[in-house]
C-alpha cells in the first residue's frame, strides 16, 4: 500500500507539520505520565483506525517497558483489571474526547471529574492536548492512507 502523499517530500506539509510535531514534543515532555501518554495515543488512535499510529505507540510503549498484556487489553480497558484508577480515567476521558460526534455533549462531567482526581492542572491541560492531537494526526494519516508496519522505535 501506498501513501496518497508523502509529507516528508512536500514543501507545504513540512512548513505546516514542523511545528506541529513540536507541539507533539512538547505533550511528550509535559508532567502526564509516559505510561499513560502512550495508553491513550494507542486508545484515541485504534478508536479512528488509524493503523500507523497504533503500529507507532504499541512499538514506542513496549519500547518503554510497557507489557504485552497491557497493550493487548487497552481496546478493552473497560473489562481488564491490568490499568489503575488513574489510567482508566485518563481512558475514559480519551475516549468521550475521540467521540465527541456519538456523545453529542463532548466530554462529560463525570468523566471530567474523575479524570480531575488523579491528574493536577498541568496533567489535564497535557491528556486534552495530547488527546486532541492524536485525533488530528489520526485524521491525516487516514485520509491519505499511511501505511503501516515499517516504524522504527524513535523515529520521529
Amino acid at each position: 500500500m501506498d501513501a496518497r502523499l508523502n509529507y516528508f517530500d512536500s514543501v507545504t506539509a513540512g512548513k505546516i507539520l514542523k511545528p506541529v510535531m513540536t507541539a507533539g514534543k512538547a505533550v511528550k515532555d509535559s508532567p502526564l505520565p509516559a505510561a499513560t501518554q502512550e495508553l491513550v495515543a494507542l486508545r484515541v488512535s485504534q478508536i479512528n483506525g488509524c493503523a500507523v499510529c497504533v503500529d507507532m505507540h504499541t512499538k514506542e510503549a513496549a519500547a518503554a517497558g510497557e507489557t504485552a498484556v497491557r497493550l493487548n487489553l487497552v481496546a478493552v480497558w473497560r473489562e481488564a483489571t491490568v490499568f489503575t484508577e488513574a489510567e482508566r480515567a485518563a481512558l475514559a476521558l480519551a475516549e468521550e474526547g475521540t467521540r465527541v460526534a456519538d456523545a453529542a455533549v463532548g466530554v462529560g462531567d463525570e468523566v471530567w471529574a474523575n479524570a480531575a482526581k488523579y491528574y493536577d492542572e498541568e496533567q489535564l491541560t497535557a491528556l486534552v492536548i495530547l488527546v486532541s492531537f492524536m485525533n488530528m494526526v489520526n485524521r491525516l494519516n487516514i485520509i491519505t492512507q499511511q501505511p503501516a508496519g515499517d516504524y522504527q522505535v524513535g523515529q520521529f
